[in-house]
């Protein structure tokens, strides 16, 4: 039934809860899990008296999703097999796209739970990826302990 698993983290000390669902998927029917991260794109800035620059951003925001790509690798089974993924761009976008680009039969993704303001002013890639996905989606509540 599920072949291919997308596991999106934004390396979130939650990741683990995650990673466990997915997991516990991929070795009841045997697939493999899809660890993606998105390099977020939305910050750039150019600051000439800082020494800032998009570039010094960009590469951050990679180092930062390839650390969590390992760090939801680490959190796995060794015996689930794993394929990885650092995009570039607005997760939710990027999150969508890997649905319709890779060979994936369910997302398993962790939401941190916001509500009130910061739910309206963060907003939530997880129910933006819900309300749109063409495949089905579980959330894991993240622990933040």
């Amino acid at each position: 039934m599920y072949q291919h698993i997308l596991l999106p983290t934004d390396g979130s000390e939650g990741v683990a809860a995650a990673a466990d669902h997915a997991a516990a998927v991929a070795e009841r029917f045997d697939a493999t899990v899809h660890v993606l991260s998105v390099a977020d794109t939305r910050n750039r800035f150019e600051s000439p008296s800082s020494g800032l620059s998009s570039k010094v951003w960009d590469e951050a925001e990679h180092d930062r999703a390839e650390a969590a790509v390992e760090a939801a690798v680490d959190a796995l089974p060794d015996d689930v097999p794993v394929e990885t993924h650092v995009a570039e761009g607005v997760p939710k976008t990027e999150i969508l796209d890997a649905i319709d680009r890779l060979p994936v039969d369910i997302v398993v993704m962790g939401t941190h739970g916001r509500t009130g303001i910061d739910h309206y002013l963060i907003g939530s890639v997880a129910e933006k990826v819900v309300r749109k996905s063409p495949i089905p989606v579980l959330t894991v509540r993240l622990d933040e302990d």
